[in-house]
């Protein structure tokens, strides 16, 4: 009977301690979001009220003419949808990093968008 413990009491401990190694979800704070983005000719910018606008100047599309969009940012999920005239358009993409001058993130596609904060 004691052998039975002596091997029973390791495989449990062992099972309990794969069962808690679970992946912690990165956390980013969406303040360090709040500002003017840009990527080569491409902007966003994030109001902190969970509102934004994007354009592109090789566009000849100024700020004033920017698209409209709402975005949320949880953990590291963030969600932009875009506004139209008759319904919104939801992009989903995942931060990467998040810094007081670098935004980084991908899509469900694997493509990669990285940002430098712009200050005004």
């Amino acid at each position: 009977m004691k052998r039975i413990l002596y091997i029973f009491i390791p495989v449990l401990l062992i099972s309990l301690l794969f069962v808690s190694c679970e992946k912690d979800e990165a956390f980013f704070d969406e303040s360090l979001l709040i500002g003017k983005w840009v990527s080569g000719t491409e902007f966003y910018k994030y109001l902190s009220d969970g509102t934004g606008s994007t354009w592109d100047t090789s566009d000849d599309v100024s700020e004033d003419e920017a698209q409209l969009f709402e975005w949320t940012l949880v953990n590291a999920e963030l969600t932009h949808i875009h506004l139209f005239e008759f319904k919104g358009v939801p992009k989903f993409y995942t931060v990467t990093e998040l810094t007081a001058t670098t935004l980084k993130y991908e899509d469900s596609f694997g493509k990669k968008f990285s940002y430098a904060k712009v200050n005004d």
